[in-house]
């Protein structure tokens, strides 16, 4: 080879790669070729991207039509391309969000199936999951470079949604689907053909209709109408009209179909139509109590037709036309069972419809009545039918005798024997000094706004005024002396109402629900018919002193109805105040009237309810911390239980002694209340453990002393242990002197093992506990319970605990049913409620004491829920202990499980109480000194959790009419500063429960401008407004 050629790749080389010398152009022109640079260095962007980055192309944007350098009077330039033609439009990615693709994700899937393969005898690592038909492999592409995609996925990258053959399923799978529908339809068709008097199978087959309608094809006539009819809601409603009305034809007797046939044609029907079909089912079925409540509820709810007089007039009819059913002068119906508990139901339904509209003087006065009607009847009239009654009533009524809750109230039975001997003799009273009323100012302050005055007077006359107004004779006063005659109840508002109670415990229930309608804590829980109607308070959240002292405060609860004479704003806790002077005294006239019309145990349940209302007022003031008030009060309180106790019916309830030592106990007397109930428990003998109410006076004695100790450690030679101890011995009981021997520990453990062994039934494993014991066994497992704590530990007293549970659980659930089954014993779940109840209590306790894991407190009460979801203590507990917790996602998921579980209200409340709780926390963080919120942290959606909890409860059957689920979702709004918001969740409450006067108050607090219209709203519904707009100005002016 020359030394030319040799050189020549040389120059080539030099000239291919400029990068590493600079070579000028000049020197490069004698070679032949393409005089370029070559870049070696990679750029990932051309392969990874379709295009090349825009920035890298050059753009321009021509300014007119001319052209620099030419004369535009002479020459022109004509540009190719029209200037007026429109840009292509740039479509814009549709995001998951937007309409179209909301409506894709309503499609149906397409089943995943795993095809029929024979067996393999080689044990496989996985089961294979395919696809009903071979899917291509997915081609490699600048978006899905790997080949790992699927087109559905590289669409979806792309902000497509799936093409129309990929949206809809394929024929044999849709085949498949309507093949199985088809013969679902046709299954029912033949059953209900076969059956047509099966009514449980025609609302199956109604309920059925939703998942057909799901399924497009069997009733669509084109494809074009499937979707349409798919997401129709009245086709579905016509549809199931259609079936109700055909087993309508087969069953004319049924109510239950036509009650469902009436909630359907709420979507058709004008109300007017709707309450003629109404009518004529009340007609055709006047027996039927729980239609009548249905009914009641119906025409109580509908706005635009509700009127106070009118509603008022229909429970009349409804409790005579039962009253006439029950005595036997409806020949045509028969008594239905359970009529009377039924009847009891509708008439405190009906006593509480009259205190939220404002009416409490007829609602006081009907149970006036019925007290008089039920326990001071002449025998001479007894025989007679109801109607019958009830004219001889009226006499007595209209004659202006003192009645229940009056001072010299004697009872229908005694003037009428009086009037047959000729009438009263009347005695001129003894002339006491008159005490002043001191008429409480009802305008305190004139320079408040206009709305609040008028609430704060509109509040006080309710308070003052719940009593119906009587002339007092030794004033000379006359009907004409009434400043408003309102107060005033004639017979003909109350008369229609009276009914006949037989049952003795029904009789009892009247003065409980009396006395739990004045405030008085009775124990008394209105009937899960009418609860939720008269749940306007939100009390239940309140826990009292129950946090402090978790073993002995469990507040009263009043579950969250208030009582007669309250509108409170909402928001205040409930701390039982008590009444003004003449209210007290109404309530110790009821006491002295009524208790002795029972046996002993119901008269000391009467002492002891009267007993802890006045304590619950000594409550009030330790919380309250009123030194001056407390100490009148607890004198008050200790004259009550002394005179109680003196009584000689009384001196051996051990239910009495226990509320006094507490009383003690409450008052800082604890040497007191340890000679109370050291005397209580001498005189009880030597009954060891087979007396229920010596094991609750013993428990409570142990668990006042425990919550003393600061350590537990100690605790064996304390007087807890005494106490229980000696509650296991045959000798009579003897008073702390000092340490317990361990022999006499080993002792009573045995002998508490013996008595729950005998008291559960275990010498046969399948043995049920008999309902009989349930009352022993609660007391005598809370006992041991307490017992094993103080000697062993907190794991000794659980196990007993799950001992108990287990054999409690198996005896109520044989078959693993539900708890709330009609068949199980109701004292056997109230046992095991007692039960839970103290096991949650210890945890807590121990909690509080030492340290100790939460989780055993959140299993136990989420087990105990789930078995009373309705049971408001668990729920307090339960909140208390989560809101500790800074995970909500547990609590969602069991707040979530309980309302699908039952029909309860409680969880709906309790979860929506969590969720505000939780945001509190969390506005309290973000708050810097009280005033302004930075919302550096997200608020992590609370807001709109707690308005589709709202949205979701007030859809349920009971929610829907429920005044405190609306007075706290008003409240939630107002507190969202959503004005515009709020008015409309106000007046969509008046649509569901248009008679509680405190939702019109709580709208005057919150929307002061429309003070005017919501009075007028009140005057035209005929609610109780007792003081008039008119009436406020002259107040004003004075």
């Amino acid at each position: 080879m020359s030394k030319k050629e040799s050189e020549k790749p040389n120059q080539e080389n030099a000239a291919a790669d400029p990068g590493h010398q600079l070579v000028w152009l000049e020197d490069v022109q004698a070679l032949t070729g393409e005089t370029f640079r070559t870049d070696k260095k990679p750029d990932p962007a051309n392969w990874e991207y379709k295009s090349l980055y825009r920035g890298h192309i050059a753009r321009y944007k021509r300014k007119g039509d001319s052209c620099l350098g030419i004369n535009p009077k002479k020459q022109c330039i004509s540009w190719e391309g029209t200037p007026t033609e429109k840009k292509p439009s740039h479509k814009h990615v549709e995001r998951y969000f937007t309409k179209k693709n909301v409506g894709l994700m309503s499609i149906d899937g397409v089943a995943v199936s795993c095809r029929t393969e024979p067996p393999s005898s080689d044990p496989i690592p996985f089961i294979p999951v395919k696809d009903p038909d071979d899917v291509a492999p997915p081609i490699t592409s600048w978006l899905n470079p790997l080949g790992v995609y699927d087109q559905s996925t590289t669409r979806w990258l792309q902000g497509q949604g799936p093409s129309e053959q990929e949206s809809k399923p394929s024929d044999s799978q849709t085949d498949r689907e309507d093949a199985v529908l088809k013969a679902k339809v046709e299954e029912f068709n033949r059953k209900v053909r076969e059956n047509p008097r099966d009514t449980q199978l025609w609302m199956e087959f109604v309920a059925f209709q939703d998942e057909v309608m799901r399924r497009p094809g069997l009733y669509a006539l084109e494809v074009g109408e499937q979707e349409k009819r798919k997401r129709s809601l009245k086709l579905v409603l016509e549809k199931k009209l259609a079936i109700l009305e055909r087993a309508i034809e087969s069953n004319q007797s049924s109510v239950d179909l036509k009650l469902a046939k009436l909630q359907l044609c709420k979507e058709f029907w004008e109300p007017a139509a709707l309450l003629k079909e109404w009518q004529k089912l009340i007609f055709l079925h006047p027996n039927d109590t729980a239609l009548w409540q249905k009914y009641l509820l119906f025409c109580q709810s509908q706005f635009s037709t509700f009127s106070v007089s009118k509603i008022h007039s229909l429970y009349g009819k409804c409790l005579t036309t039962l009253s006439s059913v029950k005595d036997g002068s409806i020949l045509s119906h028969p008594v239905l069972p359970g009529t009377e508990e039924a009847m009891f139901a509708l008439f405190l339904q009906h006593c509480h419809f009259l205190r939220q509209a404002g009416h409490a003087e007829k609602a006081v006065s009907l149970f006036q009545a019925m007290i008089d009607f039920t326990f001071f009847k002449p025998d001479s009239v007894k025989d007679l039918p109801t109607r019958g009654q009830v004219e001889f009533f009226e006499p007595f009524w209209d004659s202006g005798e003192p009645r229940p809750g009056e001072k010299g109230a004697r009872g229908w039975r005694a003037w009428m024997h009086q009037q047959e001997r000729g009438g009263w003799v009347v005695v001129n009273p003894d002339e006491e000094e008159e005490e002043l009323e001191e008429e409480e100012q009802e305008i305190k302050d004139k320079t408040l706004p206009r709305c609040q005055i008028w609430l704060g007077a509109e509040r006080s006359r309710d308070q003052r005024h719940w009593r119906p107004w009587r002339p007092d004779k030794t004033k000379k006063q006359t009907e004409e002396d009434c400043e408003d005659p309102e107060r005033q109840v004639l017979f003909d508002d109350i008369g229609q109402s009276l009914i006949r109670l037989c049952s003795p415990a029904l009789q009892f229930q009247l003065v409980e629900a009396f006395l739990h309608f004045l405030g008085v804590p009775s124990g008394f829980v209105p009937p899960a018919s009418c609860l939720y109607l008269a749940m306007d308070e939100n009390s239940i959240f309140d826990s009292g002193l129950y946090e402090e002292k978790p073993l002995t405060c469990h507040s009263p609860s009043f579950s969250g109805v208030s009582c007669v004479g309250r509108m409170d704003r909402f928001g205040g806790k409930r701390w039982t105040r008590g009444h003004s002077r003449e209210g007290e005294e109404f309530i110790r006239h009821i006491f002295h009237l009524v208790v002795p019309l029972f046996p002993s145990k119901e008269k000391a349940q009467l002492c002891v309810s009267w007993l802890q209302h006045e304590t619950a007022k000594v409550i009030w003031c330790l919380h309250t911390k009123n030194k001056k008030k407390l100490k009148s009060q607890g004198k008050t309180c200790k004259k009550l239980a002394r005179n109680l106790l003196k009584e000689p019916e009384s001196c051996s309830s051990m239910h009495l002694w226990q509320q006094y030592a507490h009383l003690e106990w409450l008052l800082g007397n604890t040497e007191e209340a340890r000679r109370v109930l050291d005397t209580a428990l001498s005189m009880a003998g030597a009954r060891e453990l087979q007396d229920t109410a010596l094991c609750e006076l013993s428990l409570l004695y142990a668990e006042l002393e425990v919550e003393l100790l600061a350590d537990t450690r100690g605790a064996s030679t304390s007087r807890a242990v005494h106490v229980l101890t000696g509650l296991t011995e045959s000798a009579p009981y003897r008073p702390y002197t000092g340490q317990v021997l361990a022999v006499q520990v080993l002792k009573a453990r045995k002998a508490y093992e013996r008595a729950l062994h005998d008291c559960l039934g275990e010498n046969g494993a399948s043995d049920p506990v008999p309902p009989s014991s349930a009352d022993r066994l609660a007391s005598l497992a809370k006992c041991f319970m307490l017992f094993q704590y103080l000697t062993m530990g907190i794991d000794a007293a659980v196990r007993i605990y799950e001992q108990v549970f287990a054999k409690l659980k198996g005896s109520l659930l044989p078959g693993g049913s539900g708890l709330g089954d009609s068949g199980s014993p109701q004292g056997l779940a109230g046992a095991l409620e007692a039960v839970t109840l103290m096991h949650t209590g210890l945890l807590q306790f121990h909690m509080k004491v030492s340290v100790y894991p939460l989780a055993p407190l959140r299993e136990a009460l989420s087990e105990a829920l789930k078995l009373y979801p309705s049971n408001q203590v668990l729920w307090r507990s339960y909140v208390q202990i989560q809101h500790k917790s800074h995970s909500a996602s547990k609590t969602r998921r069991f707040f979530d499980t309980a309302t699908r579980s039952t029909k309860s209200l409680e969880p709906w409340l309790f979860a929506i109480e969590t969720e505000k709780m939780r945001k509190r926390l969390v506005e309290t963080v973000q708050r810097i000194e009280g005033r302004e919120i930075h919302a550096t942290i997200p608020e992590n959606g609370l807001t709109n959790r707690i308005k589709a909890l709202f949205e979701h409860a007030i859809q349920s059957d009971n929610g829907s009419q429920c005044p405190l689920l609306w007075r706290m979702y008003l409240n939630f709004l107002v507190s969202l500063g959503n004005k515009e918001r709020s008015k409309g969740i106000f007046y969509k409450a008046l649509q569901n429960c248009p008679w509680v006067k405190v939702l019109y108050m709580d709208a005057v607090e919150y929307f002061p401008d429309e003070l005017q219209e919501i009075v007028d709203l009140m005057t035209e519904k005929e609610l109780r407004v007792r003081l008039l707009l008119e009436e406020l100005e002259l107040l004003l002016e004075d």
